[in-house]
């Protein structure tokens, strides 16, 4: 690979497949740079994979063999929202194959935490309502993405974006959001990135360095920050400058 350019895995988080990153990946590879887009296991086209035991472990599985049997080297392992479980576990268990991961308004869980660890009592008990009356006790609906309901994380789309969320978005399996990794004790050194869009750096770095769970795991000696205002979803609401951003989180530290 030409000098400068960056072997990108890109994984979406719940609900959606590699399509979600159409537009940000065909930027990157007009840029010269070597990009897969993902599907993990049990989610859009994959969705019929998808039964009551599908998990974190076997969708982190899907990504190492993934990586593995392409032999690739040298990734820039990128995670939006709740791939950030598969990723980080797939980073752990192959770190000699990433030179960095990146997390796009996500982070990595300690070790022993659920992606619905994160979640306050009543989001959580409303998460496990959805799932009981809905998703057959196993499979996370797809939610109204309503931008009225949800307007923050919702900001920047436009009805044509919210429409192919909604009728492309398949049932997220909901031992993916349940199931915690076991993370190896150090953790790899591994760079990672960070592109916060809803939270703003200077509160990620507060709550971090004040010790919470989940935000200290996002500061200290090997992380990189970028700020991409806008809504939870900037690979559809600003992604050229996602594209953009990564091509520059691949170069930092270089």
């Amino acid at each position: 690979m030409a000098a400068g350019k960056a072997a990108f895995v890109l994984v979406p988080g719940h609900w959606l497949g590699a399509w979600a990153w159409d537009e940000v990946a065909a930027d990157l590879r007009a840029a010269g740079h070597e990009v897969r887009a993902v599907t993990p296991a049990g989610q859009a086209e994959r969705a019929a994979e998808a039964a009551p035991g599908t998990d974190v472990g076997g969708q982190v599985d899907d990504l190492v063999r993934l990586i593995e049997d392409d032999d690739l080297t040298g990734v820039v392992l990128v995670a939006h929202s709740g791939a950030n479980m598969a990723v980080t576990g797939a980073a752990d268990r192959i770190p000699g194959r990433i030179a960095r991961i990146v997390y796009v308004d996500t982070g990595p869980m300690p070790s022993g935490l659920a992606g619905i660890d994160f979640h306050d009592p009543a989001s959580r008990a409303e998460l496990e309502k959805a799932v009981a009356e809905h998703g057959d006790g196993w499979k996370l609906p797809v939610p109204a993405f309503d931008p009225d309901q949800d307007p923050a994380n919702l900001a920047g789309l436009t009805g044509e974006h919210l429409a192919a969320m909604r009728e492309r978005g398949t049932p997220q399996p909901f031992g993916t959001v349940t199931q915690a990794l076991t993370r190896p004790d150090p953790v790899p050194a591994t760079p990672r990135t960070l592109i916060a869009s809803t939270i703003p750096l200077a509160a990620v770095k507060q709550m971090g360095e004040g010790g919470h769970p989940v935000f200290s795991m996002m500061t200290g000696p090997g992380w990189t920050y970028h700020e991409l205002p806008t809504g939870h979803w900037p690979m559809f609401s600003r992604p050229r400058d996602l594209a953009a951003l990564l091509a520059g989180a691949a170069a930092d530290g270089a």
